[in-house]
C-alpha cells in the first residue's frame, strides 16, 4: 500500500486540523465542550441576512407613494417589482455556483454593494424606466446573489447534523429582519417620504459588508476543522470553473426528472402567495380599506415575528417527518386563510385579523426547510444549485402575481380576485407535493472477503 503525500488542509493561522484542536478521523473536538465554528458562521450568516432584509421590506412601501408622486400606475409600479422579484430568483443558481468559484465571502459582500447602489440611486430617479433598472435590475441582481441559496450553500458546506434546524433559522433571518426594518421604513414613508427610506435601505446593506469580510469563512477546511456533526475531517475541494456552465448543466440534468418539476412548480406557488402577494400588496390593500400604512406594516412585520417561530419549528419538523407531507399541510393551510381575508380587511386591525396574521406567519416560508430537504435528497451534491433554480420559480411565480395583483387594481378597483386565485393555487400545490415520490433506495453492495 502506497502512503498519500497530500498535505493537510490548514486554517487561517497555518494550523493543520490536529494543531487547531480537532481529531481527523473522528472530526471531533479534542476539547469536551467547544462549540463548533459551524454555530459562528450560522451566526453570521443570520446577521447578515437581516441586515439585507431591507430591500425586501420596501417594495409594498412604495406601492402609493411613487403613484401619488409621479402618477405611475399600480401595474406600472407592480413591474418594476417583478423585473426584482424575477431576477432575485433568475440569479440564485448562478449565485450558489459562483460561491463554489469565488467563495462565498466575495459573492455576498459584492452583492450587498450593488443592493445598497440600485437603492441610492432610485432618490434621483424621474422616469418609470429608472425604477425598473435600479430597483427593478440592480437590487434584483444584488439581491438574488443572496437569495435563500447563500443559506442553503452555508448550511450543505457547515453542517451535516442538524441541517433541518439550521436551514429553518437562517430562512427564519428574512422574517426577523422584515421585524426589524418594516416599522422603521413605514415610519419614514408616511412621515418623510419615500427617498429616506430608500437610503436606509442602501446603508443596512453597506453596513453588513465589514462583517461579512471580516467574519465569515467558506468551508470547514478553512478552519482545519470537520464539518458539525461529520465524521470526518474533509479538505476543502479546489475552486470549480465554468460557474454559469455548471448551473445550466444542473439545470438540465434536474429537468429530466419529475420532482424538479413539481419542486418548481409548488415553490412558483409559494413565492406568487408570499412575496409576490402579500408582501407587495398586502400594505395597498389594507389602506384602500381605510387601514393607516404604519398598521398595515406593522401587522406585515408581526407575520415577520410568528414566521420566526414557524420556520425554525418546521426545520424541526423536517429533520423528524416526512418532507412532501409536511409541504402538503403547508400549503392547504396557506389556501384556506388567503379564502378569507378579502373578508377581513378593514379601517381598524380587529381580533380576526390579527388570527389571519398568526396563523400566516407561522406559514409564511415553512415550506423552505422541507423543499431544501427534498433537493437534498434527490440531487445530492448539485442540491444548492438545484434548489437555486426552484427559487428562481419562486420569484418567477412571485414575479407574476405582484405585477397582475397591480394590473387587476387597475382595471377591477380591488385585490380580491387576486386573494381568491392565490388560495386555488395553494390547495393545487398541496396536491403536487403528495404527488413527489421518494428517491429510490441505493442497492445494496456485496462485500468481498
Amino acid at each position: 500500500m502506497t502512503q498519500s503525500t497530500e498535505l493537510p488542509a490548514q486554517d487561517d493561522a497555518g494550523r493543520t486540523p490536529a494543531a487547531a484542536g480537532t481529531s481527523r478521523t473522528t472530526g471531533a473536538p479534542r476539547t469536551p465542550g467547544r462549540i463548533h465554528r459551524a454555530w459562528f458562521v450560522a451566526v453570521v450568516t443570520f446577521v447578515t441576512i437581516i441586515g439585507a432584509a431591507a430591500f425586501a421590506s420596501l417594495p409594498g412601501l412604495l406601492i402609493d407613494p411613487l403613484h401619488q408622486e409621479f402618477e405611475w400606475s399600480r401595474g406600472t409600479i407592480g413591474f418594476a417589482v417583478s423585473v426584482n422579484l424575477a431576477l432575485y430568483g433568475l440569479t440564485a443558481p448562478f449565485a450558489a455556483a459562483l460561491m463554489d468559484r469565488f467563495g462565498i465571502r466575495r459573492v455576498v459582500a459584492v452583492a450587498l454593494t450593488v443592493i445598497a447602489a440600485g437603492s441610492v440611486l432610485t432618490v434621483w430617479m424621474t422616469a418609470a424606466w429608472q425604477l425598473v433598472l435600479y430597483w427593478g435590475i440592480l437590487v434584483g441582481l444584488g439581491s438574488g446573489s443572496m437569495a435563500l441559496a447563500f443559506a442553503a450553500t452555508v448550511t450543505n458546506r457547515w453542517f451535516v447534523a442538524r441541517r433541518g434546524l439550521v436551514t429553518g433559522i437562517l430562512t427564519a433571518a428574512g422574517a426577523s429582519g422584515q421585524l426589524v426594518f418594516l416599522p422603521l421604513l413605514s415610519w419614514l414613508v408616511e412621515h418623510h417620504g419615500w427617498r429616506p427610506a430608500a437610503v436606509t435601505v442602501a446603508l443596512a446593506a453597506l453596513a453588513v459588508v465589514p462583517f461579512v469580510w471580516l467574519l465569515l469563512r467558506d468551508h470547514p477546511a478553512d478552519v482545519g476543522l470537520p464539518a458539525y456533526g461529520a465524521t470526518e475531517f474533509v479538505p476543502k475541494p479546489a475552486p470549480v470553473t465554468g460557474a454559469a456552465r455548471r448551473a445550466v448543466s444542473v439545470l438540465l440534468s434536474a429537468a429530466r426528472t419529475g420532482p424538479f418539476w413539481l419542486l418548481a412548480g409548488t415553490f412558483a406557488i409559494c413565492g406568487a402567495s408570499t412575496n409576490g402577494l402579500v408582501k407587495t400588496h398586502f400594505v395597498p390593500a389594507a389602506h384602500d380599506h381605510g387601514m393607516p400604512i404604519t398598521a398595515a406594516a406593522s401587522l406585515l412585520a408581526v407575520i415577520g415575528v410568528f414566521d420566526v417561530v414557524g420556520t425554525v419549528a418546521s426545520g424541526w419538523f423536517t429533520d423528524r417527518f416526512e418532507a412532501r407531507r409536511l409541504l402538503a399541510v403547508y400549503y392547504a393551510l396557506r389556501g384556506i386563510s388567503l379564502l378569507f381575508l378579502p373578508m377581513l380587511l378593514a379601517p381598524s386591525v380587529h381580533p380576526p385579523m390579527l388570527f389571519f396574521i398568526v396563523f400566516y406567519g407561522l406559514d409564511w416560508v415553512a415550506t423552505v426547510p422541507p423543499t431544501i430537504a427534498l433537493c437534498r435528497e434527490h440531487y445530492g451534491e448539485d442540491s444548492a444549485i438545484v434548489f437555486g433554480w426552484v427559487l428562481a420559480s419562486h420569484q418567477v411565480g412571485a414575479a407574476v402575481i405582484a405585477f397582475a395583483g397591480g394590473l387587476a387594481r387597475d382595471v377591477f378597483g380591488s385585490y380580491d380576485m387576486v386573494w381568491y386565485a392565490s388560495g386555488a393555487l395553494c390547495a393545487a400545490a398541496a396536491l403536487m407535493a403528495l404527488i413527489i415520490r421518494r428517491p429510490p433506495a441505493p442497492k445494496a453492495l456485496g462485500v468481498l472477503a
